[in-house]
C-alpha cells in the first residue's frame, strides 16, 4: 500500500545546530504490517530518532502523522 509519512520535529538540535522547526514528508510503498510496526516502534521508543538519524542530536517534540495514499487521485493528477 502507498503511504505518505510527516514527520514534524521542534526544538531540535542536529550537528550542534539549533533548528526551531523542521517538517520532512515522502511517499513509500509499504505492507500494511510494516506501518503497524513502525507506529508501534514510534510509540514506544524515546529515541527512536535520534538512532536513526545522523547528527540528529535532541528532539523537544516531534510528531509522525501516516496516512494512506488514494492511488487513484495521485494517477489522475499527473
Amino acid at each position: 500500500m502507498k503511504v505518505k509519512f510527516t514527520l514534524t520535529m521542534d526544538n531540535l538540535t542536529v550537528n550542534s545546530r539549533h533548528y526551531d522547526s523542521v517538517v520532512i514528508d515522502w511517499t513509500s510503498n509499504v505492507a500494511q504490517e510494516e506501518v503497524l510496526e513502525m507506529s508501534q516502534q514510534w510509540m514506544t521508543s524515546q529515541n527512536f530518532l535520534t538512532t536513526r538519524m545522523v547528527g540528529l542530536e535532541r528532539v523537544g517534540e516531534s510528531s509522525l502523522t501516516i496516512e494512506p495514499v488514494d492511488e487513484k487521485t495521485t494517477t489522475q493528477n499527473r
